[in-house]
């Protein structure tokens, strides 16, 4: 039986901490591509694309000249399985189609989330996990029949770990004024979510067999399903404009007799109390009065066909294609086309990237096999850990998209008589864009900081853009989803951020045809791959420059109203206000 809105109200706190541990890891742990990798290479993934040399079976290098490498570097050992270029594009191809899912699946997700709730997408996520663990673990038994499992696990693991993120997004609307603050954190979690495979790599290395950790990985996405099955509703959480929870509690003992949710309880709450206050004189004008008292419960709760029957649902401000042509939502499609490509691609060829490096940095001396993938284990190990940066560094976007909220002057202020003297506070609606303007500024500096730092042949250097590239990837996926928080109805919020999600993701699909020119013509040189994106990033200024000039042209409309509030009325109880004469 699925609790109610008011009982899943009561465990929020303990729903929130599980969601951000279940999104560490659960959630998007394909950005650790670079461990898995390696683990699937020396499972033997795919190996039999790689032929091996006629008079030597290992390549086990002690004074090998450079030549001599340069003729065997295809025919490299890993484990006892032989890998190569050929299988590293295949393996690449692979987690294009995952990472591909993981965004492109969240527009009909959500449709389906906004109109059912979070519960059932939650539940087939957690089970779609842990079938793709089983199904690698499946592969990994004999990869030489079997690797082409790869693709569907990747398939089935990018689409239950988006259902695991976006399911708890809608979590923070149950936590008010806060809410930017906990998606922020949700997303934070979810970026961070890169750690776990490196960590899966650690336990491997200490010689625990990959198939007995993906059975465990399995039984512990079974968990997730039975957490989801007793804590999460039916019903999807409303907005904090919604529906005001304490409210809810605090009215618990009028015992509706249907579940409602959102702005129809605020009306039924509404209707009980009239009908509480004008006692009988309504219902039962050509009846003796009778105590107030002695009335029956049925009388003074409503059901839902009542509900429905007297009092009419409000319009929404705004459609829904109405927000998908609005200058914001597509100013962020381009700030997320370009963050995403230039993220996806990083991470798909950072062993590539890394390999580059290090050959450049051992070509002084002895170039050793072993002192070269133990350099990119290593790095890769780096990166993986540093993904933890998202969820300390996430909710300090979450803050300055939340900043000073609580000063200014919502909807329900607008109508409130001032003091004379009294100053007006700042517009909530106001504050909200140029939070978001500031965030989007920040974020996007420190992209183009990302794309210097990976113009610069530095190994050590990277290790600056692991930051750089673990703190944008939480920034501005939170940045988005505060945006669109703050500016669209909380009943589009799902399925804006499908829409953009899938754009995105269609956009960044260049990568694998970027991994490709740089493996092939380039001869595995990023140089002229991270100026073009560099070049590229630019774009991302667009949207907060539109967002300055927008907050400026609201601020000049709200001023003009203050010097001259007469001609401004509200007509039929609109939210804008129009001119009267």
């Amino acid at each position: 039986m699925a609790p109610t809105l008011a009982t899943a109200f009561s465990r929020r706190w303990w729903m929130a901490v599980t969601a951000v541990i279940e999104n560490l890891l659960f959630s998007a742990v394909l950005l650790g591509w670079g461990s898995l990798l390696i683990m699937l290479k020396s499972e033997g993934f795919y190996s039999y694309l790689c032929k091996a040399p006629e008079n030597s079976s290992n390549l086990n290098l002690t004074n090998t000249s450079t030549s001599a490498l340069s003729n065997s570097e295809e025919y490299l050992e890993m484990n006892g399985w032989p890998i190569c270029k050929d299988q590293d594009e295949m393996l690449n191809l692979a987690f294009t189609v995952g990472s591909f899912l993981l965004s492109a699946i969240t527009l009909p997700m959500g449709i389906v989330m906004d109109k059912y709730g979070p519960r059932k997408l939650r539940l087939l996520g957690s089970a779609c996990f842990a079938f793709s663990c089983l199904l690698i673990a499946y592969g990994a038994s004999d990869p030489n029949n079997l690797s082409i499992l790869i693709f569907f696990a990747l398939a089935l693991n990018g689409f239950g770990g988006m259902c695991m993120t976006f399911t708890s997004l809608t979590l923070p609307n149950m936590f008010g004024d806060l809410r930017s603050t906990f998606i922020a954190l949700m997303i934070g979690s979810y970026a961070s979510s890169a750690v776990t495979f490196p960590g899966i790599k650690v336990i491997y290395d200490l010689g625990a067999t990959f198939i007995t950790i993906l059975l465990v990985w399995a039984g512990c996405a079974c968990l997730v399903f039975f957490n989801c099955f007793v804590n999460w509703p039916l019903e999807p959480f409303p907005g904090p404009e919604d529906m005001d929870y304490t409210v809810k509690i605090k009215f618990s003992w009028l015992g509706f007799d249907h579940k409602i949710t959102g702005k129809q309880f605020y009306r039924q709450v509404t209707t009980v109390g009239r009908r509480l206050s004008v006692g009988n004189s309504i219902k039962q004008q050509h009846q003796p009065p009778k105590d107030l008292a002695s009335q029956e419960a049925n009388k003074l709760c409503l059901s839902t066909v009542d509900l429905e029957v007297k009092c009419k649902a409000k319009e929404e401000t705004q459609s829904f294609m109405k927000s998908i042509f609005s200058q914001i939502f597509l100013l962020s499609l381009i700030t997320m086309c370009v963050t995403q490509l230039r993220l996806i691609f990083y991470m798909g060829a950072m062993n590539t990237i890394l390999e580059s490096l290090t050959e450049g940095d051992l070509s002084t001396g002895v170039c050793l096999c072993v002192l070269l993938l133990a350099r990119m284990s290593v790095y890769t190990s780096i990166f993986g850990v540093l993904q933890l940066l998202c969820l300390i560094t996430s909710p300090v976007i979450g803050y300055v998209m939340d900043w000073k909220l609580k000063d200014c002057e919502d909807e329900n202020d607008k109508s409130a008589k001032r003091e004379p003297g009294q100053p007006r506070r700042p517009d909530k609606t106001i504050q909200k864009i140029v939070n978001a303007t500031r965030a989007f500024i920040f974020t996007n500096l420190l992209l183009v900081g990302f794309g210097i730092t990976c113009l610069i042949p530095s190994l050590p250097l990277q290790i600056l853009s692991f930051i750089l590239h673990t703190i944008v990837r939480g920034f501005i996926h939170s940045a988005v989803g505060g945006l669109y928080a703050a500016v669209y109805p909380s009943s589009q919020f799902g399925s804006l951020t499908g829409m953009q999600s899938l754009i995105s993701a269609l956009f960044a699909l260049l990568q694998q045809p970027l991994f490709m020119a740089m493996v092939g013509p380039l001869e595995g040189d990023p140089l002229w791959v991270n100026v073009g994106l560099l070049v590229l990033s630019m774009l991302g200024f667009c949207l907060p420059l539109y967002l300055l000039c927008h907050s400026r042209h609201l601020q000049r409309l709200r001023d003009e109203q203050d010097e001259d509030p007469k001609i401004y009325v509200k007509i039929n109880n609109g939210s804008k206000p129009e001119a009267f004469v």
